[in-house]
């Protein structure tokens, strides 16, 4: 199962390839080489103006069964000259974002800055799903492209092998969701490896063990959960 997870993963990351604009190849040529020979995905396109990044999510199915799943997003970042308020757009191709997906992602990136004390009077965020027909529903995706927005703010990078399923309260805390154990069992086999989840369980899950060689971090707050995605496992 691992081995088809993982398949899984490679598939949608080359479909992503074949749909960015012509410019854009140089960021498909990275993924492609880190897939092929194993080095940590090379995921920030960076331009005079912008930065752009392939961010994962987890989800879950809505067929019956609701298996766990795993996507990737395109999330470009822009620091503007002016301070006009924060810019949030939503492309309607190749896939879209249901109306409580875009609300929450907004949401979270207002919270998530509030929580950090930044200002985003001059960010303009745009994000995209790179699967043609695929929509997006719920609002569990809106922490991982909240924290996300964020570091690219601060000139930082979430690495590949993590993410993070929640959303953000405006008291600043990772708010519950359900299908927690769904959503680490698709993220297992695939390259991510640390998976942050909320501390408050969600009373219809089930208890559930993570699965061998997973790091799970159950996080209550946005400061512990943005520490946890972005921090270096490198320094001693």
């Amino acid at each position: 199962m691992g081995k088809d997870r993982k398949g899984v993963a490679v598939t949608k990351q080359r479909e992503w390839i074949g749909a960015r604009f012509r410019e854009k190849l140089i960021l498909g040529l990275l993924v492609s080489l880190s897939l092929t020979f194993g080095s940590p995905l090379i995921e920030v396109y960076a331009s005079i103006n912008q930065k752009e990044q392939l961010i994962p999510i987890l989800g879950i199915t809505m067929d019956k069964k609701h298996a766990g799943t795993m996507a990737f997003l395109v999330l470009t970042f822009e620091d503007r000259q002016d301070q006009g308020g924060l810019a949030v757009h939503f492309r309607t191709t190749p896939g879209r974002f249901s109306p409580m997906a875009q609300t929450s992602v907004e949401q979270a990136i207002r919270r998530a800055a509030q929580s950090l004390h930044l200002s985003t009077d001059s960010w303009t965020v745009t994000l995209s799903v790179p699967y043609v027909g695929l929509t997006v529903y719920g609002d569990s995706l809106s922490a991982m492209v909240g924290l996300s927005v964020i570091a690219l703010a601060q000139g930082k990078v979430v690495p590949s092998d993590r993410v993070i399923t929640g959303t953000i309260t405006p008291e600043g805390h990772i708010g519950r969701v359900g299908s927690v154990s769904l959503k680490v069992s698709a993220a297992h086999g695939t390259q991510l490896n640390r998976v942050i989840v909320p501390d408050e369980q969600d009373p219809t899950d089930r208890d559930w063990q993570t699965p061998f060689l997973m790091h799970v971090y159950p996080v209550e707050s946005v400061f512990k959960a943005y520490n946890a995605l972005t921090e270096d496992d490198s320094r001693p």
